[in-house]
């Protein structure tokens, strides 16, 4: 299939629309200058979200995988992604702290993904397809809008307030973003690269997007070994 692209100058950066299947962001150095905007499909409040991604560092600090903040000052963490190397992982929902303990990773490739409910509350994550125990978060509340939703640095601001020892530096691919919860078939559908299976909020096959700083497209490289109910095998990146 021949990748559509559409460019615009905006501002400081570039906005773009394209299909990313086989490329990554890299984000080559610590820096509050440095990082992507992700423009969302369709924005509205959500009542329910799932966001899986793949990244790729050697950052043995803390570290913000995705950050989506609203215009609310009291809501920067509206939804967030932290990385707590080597064995946390923090998401928030609106502004409250759920920890995971979750097993120490190589320095390799890892997909993770989160979901949430407001229903129930019940916030899940996986990491490269395994369930770590649940937990319940902000019941029947929801994530307002508009939102600001940004890779390679944490708000404390709509759209700013970055902190350099918070930054992310390496790769980050195969963002999806969902107004629904995944089911557990679904969330493997997604680990294994399922073509078909997008996010409606946001599609790493259909993407707009702006990168600021040193932030740009590369091709992905990397090859991740994966465990299937079939046995092992190696996922290649090209």
């Amino acid at each position: 299939m021949e990748r559509f692209a559409l460019w615009f100058i905006f501002l400081a950066g570039s906005l773009a629309q394209e299909d990313l299947v086989g490329n990554v962001f890299l984000f080559p150095k610590p820096s509050v200058t440095t990082y992507a905007i992700l423009k969302p499909e369709v924005e509205k409040p959500l009542k329910n979200l799932t966001v899986c991604l793949r990244s790729y560092t050697t950052l043995t600090r803390f570290h913000s995988l995705l950050s989506l903040a609203t215009s609310n000052p009291l809501q920067d963490n509206a939804f967030l992604l932290f990385s707590k190397p080597p064995n946390q992982c923090s998401i928030y929902i609106n502004q409250e702290e759920n920890v995971f303990k979750v097993d120490p990773t190589a320095v390799e490739w890892k997909h993770t993904c989160v979901s949430w409910d407001s229903v129930s509350g019940v916030v899940e994550l996986w990491i490269d397809g395994k369930l770590y125990p649940r937990t319940v978060s902000k019941k029947a509340s929801s994530i307002g809008f508009p939102s600001s939703i940004i890779q390679g640095q944490e708000q404390d601001s709509f759209g700013g307030g970055f902190n350099i020892d918070q930054s992310f530096v390496g790769e980050i691919s195969d963002v999806h973003m969902w107004d629904y919860v995944l089911t557990p078939d679904h969330i493997q559908k997604v680990l294994f690269a399922n073509m078909d299976f997008n996010g409606n909020i946001i599609s790493w096959r259909s993407l707009q997007y702006e990168l600021r700083g040193q932030a740009t497209t590369q091709p992905k490289r990397q090859c991740k070994t994966l465990e299937h109910h079939y046995g092992l095998f190696a996922k290649c990146y090209k």
